[in-house]
């Protein structure tokens, strides 16, 4: 079984910082993309970053100089750098990954979601 745990999330002011952190575990055989997705109140979810096996990334145009993804390979572990944050940020933030496992093959694997709220 594979799971993906996110960490990180919290309580921010405006203009502060937050790192969030995505591990994989399980019987994982190889990984290829891995991302942030977000779901604001009342909005749909939607792709924040993503970043590819070989570290190609796609920022949305919203976060674009603002959040940096990046990956440790050895590690499983995907990462969303955060800054400049604003009250729009606001969300419940998913990691998402396109994850071999020894058992089942190629799957779009989801975390439970972490809590990011931007507010004074």
């Amino acid at each position: 079984q594979v799971q993906l745990v996110e960490s990180g999330g919290g309580l921010v002011q405006p203009g502060g910082s937050l790192r969030l952190s995505c591990v994989a575990s399980g019987s994982i055989f190889r990984i290829n993309a891995m991302g942030w997705y977000r779901q604001g109140p009342g909005k749909q979810r939607e792709l924040v970053a993503a970043i590819t096996s070989g570290d190609r990334t796609n920022y949305a145009d919203s976060v674009k100089g603002q959040f940096t993804i990046s990956r440790d390979n050895a590690k499983n572990t995907v990462n969303l750098q955060m800054n400049s944050l604003k009250p729009e940020d606001t969300a419940l933030y998913y990691c998402n990954a396109d994850i071999q496992s020894l058992s089942y093959g190629w799957h779009d694997y989801w975390g439970q979601g972490t809590q990011v709220t931007v507010s004074s």
